[in-house]
């Protein structure tokens, strides 16, 4: 276990462990090694009580997006997780309700996503292709992707750890924030040095390796093309990178 230090000491409830997972991004072979790793840790040294939470960008770039959400589902009906919204998971919704919105997800993996789901669009589909598409999505979508999509939280508190996708807005309490911000902000949060009252836990922007900074921590190491996905544990005052095998 690699642990890091921190200037501050946050911590959890005592007997909690949290699971913090970046953005998948379609990789679900990652998925399932990493869920191989957190069971063997659990194993080896069981909590009483444990959360994984998931920081979004499940979908697109990767190659297999639908079957990151049909792991996930099957994850949790034995596991408590908290899904978090990332900016990709807003696609699929737009999509469906304006095809040409696909000229806004191609470029970010969008069409990645709807090969996963048996649809084959062409590289660069125009009006009429952009409304097949979307009706083919929409008779290929489960019920349970739907669900999954439209239930996913903008971000999760515990402790003295701010769980969230792309991060927070400086000078605004984190019960007042607006949700564009959580899902897309970068450089107005990232250059923030000061206390955002709560250790933000977040992804979005990519890092060589997970980033432990004085008021944050960056654990999107661009799992799509590195094949990285990092996890963070965190106990009591102890914050960890879980080991995962190659």
């Amino acid at each position: 276990m690699r642990r890091r230090a921190l200037r501050r000491v946050p911590r959890l409830p005592e007997g909690l462990r949290i699971y913090a997972v970046g953005d998948v991004h379609g990789r679900a072979d990652l998925l399932v090694r990493l869920f191989a790793a957190i069971d063997a840790d659990l194993a080896r040294r069981p909590p009483i009580s444990k959360l994984e939470i998931f920081l979004g960008d499940y979908i697109d770039r990767g190659p297999n997006s639908r079957q990151v959400i049909d792991i996930l589902l099957a994850r949790g009906q034995l596991h408590k997780l908290v899904l978090l919204k990332g900016n990709h998971e807003t696609y699929p919704a737009r999509f469906l309700a304006d095809p040409d919105s696909l000229d806004d997800w191609r470029p970010l993996g969008g069409l990645e996503t709807l090969a996963s789901y048996g649809l084959a669009p062409s590289l660069n589909p125009d009006h009429a292709e952009r409304r097949k598409l979307a009706t083919r999505f929409a008779a290929a979508l489960p019920d349970s992707h739907h669900n999954f999509f439209s239930g996913l939280q903008t971000s999760f508190c515990c402790g003295d750890f701010f769980f969230v996708h792309a991060g927070v807005r400086p000078g605004v309490a984190l019960d007042q924030q607006h949700e564009d911000d959580l899902l897309w902000i970068r450089e107005d949060f990232l250059l923030h040095e000061r206390d955002f009252g709560k250790i933000i836990v977040h992804g979005h922007t990519p890092v060589r390796d997970a980033d432990f900074c004085n008021n944050r921590i960056n654990i999107d190491t661009g799992a799509f093309a590195t094949g990285r996905l990092t996890c963070l544990t965190v106990e009591g005052e102890e914050v960890a990178l879980l080991p995962v095998a190659p």
